[in-house]
């Protein structure tokens, strides 16, 4: 829970190159704010690489690099791919394999050249999985003319045994033993739009490197290309997308260009894009507090000690933000319209991982004369006794976070206060502790908890027509779709 305790200010660098800045801007717009550090360094004073990101037991490790040999008129255009691959892409990955050495190592990393500043998060060797990230800029112009089939001028990928020779350019090879991922000026930002949470990035992530061990080779012509590919595969027996084919006897993998372009055009992605606006509401309670650790003006247990509850928060998918989003603004709207000096509402929100729920409550309380030292220790009590008694409402639950709030509706500012609250163990006294504390409270005393499945792709369900309506089956068919009834909606709703 929240006291009056204030972290340290974090110095985090911007950047040094403009490219630098832009990839640190999208970490910082992305779940990667209060996780990714530009600029970290080495015992020895020199940078580990250009920006480093540790989330759980992941580790992000990044490398941009812009090279201009393209810019060189009157040079045979090969002569150029191959010192602009040189320099942006062989360099950059042999680079990323030291700093995976460096970190693997446990020696010191530091944020600030002086080695004054430690870098905030202890990283677990022994567990974590590393992804390393190349952002090569500079080659678009010269891959946009050495083809009129290359859509967004995008670098082709293939990913093989090492000795394997590629027969045409613009297009780089990577081992597949050891694999980078490598992005350019086009492809950054749309991974980082359309896979904006650690749940979303690291299954990505996660998906293509299991691909890249069932192949021989995975080859595509770009990485939005590949995106697009395993957007449109989902497997739901494991509940995952994946990359490639359910076929056993399928050694290699290509993804041809414009499955992007394609995808983009898809009803259902528009459905998608549309749908998910909302859940930012969710990413925007987790980048306040982001940035008040930032700026060293959070109160109570830093998010960088561990597990904390914006942690947990940051852990949700995109599509299951968009439920947690539209339950907490409908139970901002639903607060009772009141004259009474004190209101509460609570809601309880199930979680997309198994075990774990939020609960959201809002407080109307009219004459505060000291928020913080009278009124705000009051509201945390409350909301610890709430995430106590949805514990003993639900017991499959294992963790609970609590969310609380001044209710929108009165308050002209507000605060937010969060708890995580360890369910795993729940001892008898722990469950008559909370019963005791909710006796005059009813929190979940009555009511269920709405179930609703969430999916990721919305679709638009067509209307039932009652039993009693008789129609043709050649008659036109009454969800609208102009088609006859017997080619439609026959067989799901009967006649």
């Amino acid at each position: 829970m929240c006291d009056k305790e204030m972290t340290q200010k974090i110095i985090k660098s911007e950047g040094v190159t403009p490219t630098e800045r832009l990839l640190a801007d999208l970490c910082d717009r992305s779940f990667l704010k209060l996780w990714s550090y530009p600029n970290p360094f080495k015992e020895d004073k020199d940078e580990l690489c250009d920006i480093l990101a540790v989330f759980e037991n992941h580790v992000f490790i990044f490398f941009d690099r812009e090279n201009l040999a393209f810019s060189k008129e009157g040079n045979d255009p090969l002569i150029n791919w191959n010192r602009w691959k040189k320099k942006a892409i062989e360099s950059q990955t042999r680079t990323s394999h030291g700093a995976e050495r460096y970190i693997r190592s446990g020696r010191n990393i530091f944020l600030d050249k002086d080695l004054t500043i430690p870098f905030p998060f202890d990283i677990d060797r022994k567990e974590m999985v590393v992804h390393k990230i190349i952002v090569a800029h500079g080659a678009k112009e010269a891959c946009e003319n050495y083809s009129v089939d290359n859509v967004y001028g995008s670098i082709a990928v293939s990913y093989g045994p090492n000795e394997a020779e590629l027969p045409f350019p613009f297009m780089i090879h990577i081992d597949k033993e050891n694999p980078v991922h490598v992005f350019d000026s086009h492809n950054l930002p749309i991974i980082f739009s359309e896979l904006d949470t650690f749940c979303d990035f690291t299954s990505y992530l996660d998906a293509k490197v299991d691909a890249i061990k069932a192949y021989d080779m995975l080859s595509y012509c770009g990485e939005e290309d590949l995106l697009a590919h395993y957007s449109l595969n989902f497997d739901k027996s494991r509940n995952k997308h994946f990359i490639g084919t359910s076929k056993k006897d399928i050694n290699t993998m290509m993804i041809g260009e414009g499955e992007w372009k394609d995808f983009i055009e898809l009803e259902i992605y528009k459905r998608k894009k549309q749908a998910d606006k909302i859940s930012y509401f969710w990413d925007r309670l987790i980048q306040i507090t982001c940035q008040n650790t930032l700026n060293g003006t959070i109160g109570g247990s830093s998010p960088l000690r561990g597990r904390s509850a914006i942690h947990e928060m940051a852990k949700e998918p995109r599509f299951h933000r968009r439920e947690l989003s539209e339950r907490m603004i409908q139970s901002i709207r639903n607060f009772p319209e009141t004259s009474q000096r004190i209101m509460r509402n609570l809601s309880f929100m199930p979680s997309f991982y198994e075990g774990k729920g939020y609960v959201f409550l809002q407080l109307k309380v009219d004459g505060i004369t000291d928020y913080e030292n009278e009124y705000r220790p009051k509201k945390q009590a409350l909301l610890e006794i709430a995430c106590g008694a949805a514990k003993n409402k639900f017991d499959h639950l294992k963790t609970v976070i609590g969310i609380a709030i001044d209710a929108p509706k009165y308050a002209e500012t507000n605060s937010e206060d969060f708890i995580l609250m360890d369910c795993t163990d729940w001892p008898d006294e722990q469950r008559e502790h909370y019963e005791k504390a909710n006796e005059g409270l009813g929190f979940f005393k009555t009511g269920v908890v709405e179930q609703r499945t969430v999916t990721e792709y919305p679709v638009v369900k067509k209307p039932k027509v009652p039993n009693r309506v008789k129609i043709g089956r050649n008659d036109p068919c009454p969800c609208g779709s102009g088609k006859k009834y017997k080619k439609c909606c026959i067989g799901k709703n009967g006649i």
